[in-house]
């Protein structure tokens, strides 16, 4: 009888233990199933989406990494950053929050020389409730990094953010007037994803390309354009320079081709390439452009807007035309990660079943390096609102562009009196407090629609929409930035070129020339 039990009692301890070891190993198989994707933000620098997946005839076969990436993902047709510029455009999205709501929107403030602590009275806190994007990844698990630039117009600790590339001698609050950059600049094999000790940890990081600015020097052999290649927006004077500065452009994105190219070559090598999600971005549009970069028109505000990656919700070959902005980034990313979304957040989880369309996107530009100006958008389905709040400062007021060869050029042409009745106006007169323009009759965005009676119901409804936003989000440029903030851009620019030989600066920085500081 005790032989009986005895058995029978083996026999479940056995059955037992094998039935632990199969829950166990349907336990590991899940873990790998349920394996947190790796995410990667491509970030172009100052790249308007001059390519062949955005229909660009000129470029039609010439961008065929970033195409191919487009065909087996996700690719949005009406991206646009929350402003025309580097630093704000990137304050936003590294955040989760618009620029002008928490007070990060002037170019390039909460800063000081490279090398040295912002002192306090020039900082820039954000909320107490605000952390980075990098910072909620971290703490979900994620490995992070950044070898681009940060850009950041705020107070942070890098090493907070990112895991690894922050330089030896770097000190919290450290933030130079050009932003804090990765040990390897620009790296995509030093202190990125090779860098985690386990390789099994999930990563989230950033790879800057240089975009617009730099890498029409990488086209592919016998591809490159000449200046006479492609046609002039009719809003330049046609000159070899205005052509030159225009065909740059396209050269860029085909440059930008290679680039990308490059780093998937890298993922792949590394057996990084299945497991990642894959954004590419632009912070904002073209810098070889007056009317592009630093300015709210079309050119300025649309990025390209491409992720790709091994995720049920990244249906290969979609292309979707609801107006998104580079916030719902920053939403995306946090919930493909395991994050819960905060409540602070300005944008969407672009494939949560919760999305709703958006019927408006709104953009900013503020104080651009020593140029200050105010500026807002609306964009809709159909059209472009722009309210300029400084009427009497021209488009061409005094900015950093002053030394670059198509600025000089297109003033040589005024006063040479070579200019169109449009073109003298538009770069040299009295701004319009608004502009409206039907984005699709008008992709020049030339025909200003706001003085017209029949577009006063449309003008009104814009209008409201800017009116009330500003309102609910507490817009901070309204108000004007502090004499510290103010006093070190003047610092920083009084002896450059641009603003010694300038006819008229900013009379905010009157106090200083006057008192010789």
């Amino acid at each position: 009888m005790n032989i009986a039990i005895n058995s029978q009692m083996l026999f479940r301890t056995i059955l037992f233990s094998l039935m632990s070891v199969l829950l166990l190993s349907c336990n590991d198989n899940n873990a790998q199933e349920v394996k947190k994707p790796n995410i990667l933000w491509i970030i172009a620098e100052d790249l308007s989406p001059f390519m062949g997946c955005y229909g660009d005839s000129i470029n039609k076969g010439h961008t065929p990494i970033i195409d191919k990436l487009a065909s087996n993902g996700v690719l949005f047709t009406r991206a646009y950053a929350s402003a025309p510029v580097c630093s704000a455009s990137r304050s936003a999205f590294i955040t989760g929050r618009m620029q002008t709501t928490i007070g990060i929107h002037n170019h390039r403030s909460s800063r000081t020389t490279d090398g040295e602590v912002v002192p306090e009275e020039l900082r820039i806190h954000l909320p107490k409730d605000i952390k980075t994007i990098p910072e909620l990844m971290r703490e979900v698990g994620y490995f992070t990094f950044n070898s681009g630039k940060d850009d950041y117009n705020f107070h942070y600790d890098r090493r907070g953010l990112y895991t690894v590339g922050s330089k030896k001698d770097y000190v919290t609050g450290m933030n130079g007037w050009q932003g804090n950059t990765a040990i390897n600049y620009m790296s995509f094999t030093d202190y990125v994803w090779s860098s985690r000790p386990d390789k099994n940890q999930p990563w989230f990081g950033q790879i800057q390309i240089m975009g617009g600015k730099k890498d029409a020097k990488y086209v592919r052999e016998g591809e490159k354009l000449n200046d006479t290649d492609v046609p002039l927006p009719p809003y330049y004077p046609d000159t070899p320079v205005q052509r030159k500065s225009w065909t740059l452009h396209y050269n860029a994105n085909r440059g930008s081709d290679v680039t990308v190219e490059n780093i998937l070559k890298q993922l792949e090598a590394d057996g990084e390439l299945e497991n990642t999600i894959i954004f590419f971005f632009s912070d904002h549009g073209s810098p070889t452009s007056l009317r592009h970069k630093q300015f709210c028109y079309e050119g300025g505000m649309k990025v390209p807007l491409i992720i790709k990656g091994n995720s049920p919700a990244l249906n290969k070959g979609t292309v979707r035309n609801d107006l998104v902005s580079l916030l719902d980034v920053s939403a995306t990313t946090l919930a493909m990660g395991g994050v819960q979304l905060p409540q602070y957040l300005d944008g969407q989880d672009l494939f949560s079943e919760e999305y709703k369309n958006q019927a408006y996107v709104i953009g900013a530009r503020d104080r651009c390096d020593f140029t200050i100006d105010r500026i807002r958008t609306v964009v809709s389905e159909k059209y472009r609102y722009i309210k300029n709040y400084w009427m009497d400062r021209p488009v061409l007021q005094p900015s950093y562009r002053d030394t670059h060869a198509n600025l000089r050029d297109i003033k040589k042409q005024h006063e040479a009196g070579n200019l169109t009745p449009y073109q003298e106006k538009f770069w040299f007169g009295e701004r319009p407090s608004e502009e409206l323009y039907d984005l699709d009759l008008d992709p020049h965005q030339m025909n200003n629609l706001a003085g017209n009676p029949e577009f006063a119901a449309v003008l009104k409804e814009h209008r409201s929409q800017l009116d009330n936003w500003v309102e609910e989000t507490g817009d901070q440029g309204q108000y004007q930035e502090s004499a510290d903030q103010l006093k070190a851009t003047y610092n920083l620019w009084k002896e450059k070129k641009q603003f010694k030989e300038a006819n008229k600066v900013n009379p905010e920085y009157y106090q200083f020339i006057e008192s010789k500081e």
